[in-house]
């Protein structure tokens, strides 16, 4: 039979996890990177990475997306987002974007056609709006969110994590890619 261990040790034990806890006073997005789905504020707009994934022009819903397939040993991928003004006053938009490997490539958005409907556009928001706009297609669609478009090569997937960083107004926020 186990011999139990001393009550001492127990408290000992215990006592230790709050400061484990503690010890992680990184904000996310900018001392580490913040995860998919967390909220991440900068200059009065937060953003929000709900999803990322690889797409496939020649099946529904990805036909919608975009239409030209990626040229042989490229993947394209859409990175889905939220940003909404959380401020009192009128916010500019992050309109730099960057696709980074743990080799340190990097990579920039495609650009899409001004009409395509999910395709994020950066712009000035009013107080609470949001990109994409309550109601649109994106914001109603399975992804929630507007595109970025981003054609990388098939064996950047290797070279995880993949980050994205977005800048606006000499400020960095970073989010770690679930590929």
């Amino acid at each position: 039979m186990p011999r139990p261990l001393p009550i001492l040790a127990c408290a000992l034990v215990l006592a230790a996890l709050p400061g484990l806890t503690a010890c992680n006073d990184e904000k996310q997005g900018v001392d580490a990177p913040a995860r998919e789905g967390l909220a991440i504020e900068m200059g009065g707009v937060t953003y929000n990475v709900f999803i990322t994934r690889e797409l496939n022009p020649k099946i529904t819903p990805d036909s919608a997306y975009v239409a030209d397939e990626a040229p042989p040993g490229q993947a394209l991928y859409g990175i889905f987002l939220r940003a909404c003004n959380v401020s009192e006053h009128p916010e500019a938009t992050a309109a730099e974007f960057t696709v980074r490997d743990n080799q340190d490539n990097k990579f920039h958005p495609e650009s899409l056609p001004k009409d395509n409907q999910f395709a994020y556009q950066p712009r000035t928001l009013d107080p609470k709006e949001c990109i994409p706009e309550v109601g649109s297609v994106a914001q109603l669609g399975p992804t929630a969110g507007s595109m970025l478009l981003f054609q990388l090569p098939l064996d950047t997937t290797e070279n995880r994590p993949l980050e994205l960083d977005i800048e606006h107004n000499g400020e960095k926020r970073t989010f770690t890619l679930d590929i």
